[in-house]
């Protein structure tokens, strides 16, 4: 039993070591231009578009189409 407990908690210990926190991979936010007005997207690596999301949207905005923006804008730099 002793064995089984210490091969859980070295498999815990592993998944956490190689969890990915997002905080590592930001990058400048840039300024999204809209019929609504300015979003600001915080973009990841071009890598990690599913990341990219609204840090600032207009009032009249809802945050769920600020973050399509930022996730078009995020797909139109990997492309580059």
């Amino acid at each position: 039993m002793l064995k089984k407990l210490a091969f859980v908690t070295v498999g815990i210990a592993t998944l956490a070591a190689c969890s990915l926190d997002p905080k590592q991979y930001e990058s400048t936010p840039v300024t999204v231009d809209t019929p609504q007005g300015q979003v600001v997207c915080q973009l990841y690596t071009k890598d990690i578009v599913r990341w990219d999301r609204s840090i600032d949207r207009p009032e009249n905005m809802s945050v769920k189409t600020a973050d399509a923006y930022c996730l078009q804008e995020g797909q139109k730099e990997k492309a580059m």
